[in-house]
């Protein structure tokens, strides 16, 4: 019940929002040549000659029950649940949204493995080498990889590999279903520009929460009964961080699943980030809120899975 209401409030915040945008969206899907009549012709087929109370009541319809929509010479059903039809192509915006799905998952999951690999594996790393010259440079390494945005961490991927070294093609999205060895070539930097950046954060993390660990009681008395320090880290110290570590993630793939707009804006994924930037230029209402509302739901879900995930990784949380 708390998810739903807080997916009702992010609705209402948005609806709230576009009316406070300047922009005449029936003027933008109508086009610069239309005359006043025309226009006022389309916010009639679009419902925005309705009062917004209206406006926001007819989409709720639409998401529990259905609802028809005016194309102008006909009637389009669009079946529960409705998100509502796009100002710009009369599309339905579950449809676009579905379009958008594959990309976007594919860009998340993929990102997942990527820095968790890298960044559980260099924050053990930098734990067992700690007081050494590894520790440091990996130190100097995650916080240079926490503090450069996204977009040139993509940038310098893409001259690198691209433009000088030409390992790799400009990437140009091919969906899994097609070619699933053309569609893990193309995605291979995106994961690697998201994971990368995500990874220092992790490595952090997990350095942190390893060597809170190796400084309890237990582990001293395993080191006092000779146990090796790798053997301490790995066995050990590992499985005490790892909870911190599997909660953060399902809680930052939900979040990926609608941040990642600068990676597929630059390496022009067909995904929900994409279509978002793309929705607000246009100041295309229903398709915005629909957008963020399956992220907000992403977000919901993650949150739920974490905490799940967290009880189950750590014996001694107990889920109420």
């Amino acid at each position: 019940m708390g998810a739903v209401t807080v997916l009702l409030v992010l609705s209402v915040v948005l609806y709230a929002l576009f009316y406070l945008v300047p922009g005449d969206p029936a003027q933008l899907a109508c086009g610069e040549r239309c005359n006043p009549a025309q226009v006022a012709q389309v916010r009639g087929q679009l419902g925005l000659d309705e009062p917004a109370y209206a406006q926001y009541l007819h989409f709720l319809q639409g998401v529990f029950a259905g609802r028809d929509y005016s194309t102008g010479t006909s009637l389009q059903h669009c079946a529960a649940p409705c998100l509502g039809l796009s100002h710009q192509n009369d599309q339905q915006v579950t449809a676009l949204i579905v379009a958008g799905l594959p990309a976007t998952t594919s860009l998340a999951i993929g990102a997942l493995v990527v820095w968790l690999a890298l960044g559980v594996g260099t924050g053990l790393l930098s734990a067992l080498r700690r007081g050494g010259v590894t520790e440091r440079v990996l130190t100097v390494l995650t916080l240079a990889g926490t503090g450069t945005p996204v977009f040139i961490l993509g940038l310098l991927l893409l001259m690198a590999v691209c433009a000088y070294l030409r390992w790799l093609p400009f990437p140009s999205y091919v969906p899994l279903s097609q070619d699933p060895e053309q569609w893990a070539w193309n995605m291979l930097l995106p994961w690697l520009t998201l994971g990368l950046f995500e990874s220092a954060k992790y490595a952090r993390l997990t350095r942190s929460a390893t060597l809170e660990v190796l400084a309890e009681d237990h582990i001293r008395t395993f080191r006092a009964y000779g146990v090796s320090e790798r053997a301490l880290v790995t066995r050990h110290a590992l499985r005490g961080a790892l909870p911190p570590v599997i909660a953060l993630s399902a809680l930052d793939l939900g979040q990926v699943m609608g941040g990642a707009m600068l990676t597929e804006q630059l390496f022009g994924l067909p995904g929900l980030g994409r279509l978002l930037v793309d929705s607000v230029r246009s100041v295309d209402l229903p398709v915005v809120v629909g957008v963020v509302l399956v992220i907000g739901t992403a977000v919901v879900i993650a949150n739920a899975v974490a905490d799940v995930l967290y009880a189950l990784a750590d014996r001694r949380v107990v889920l109420s």
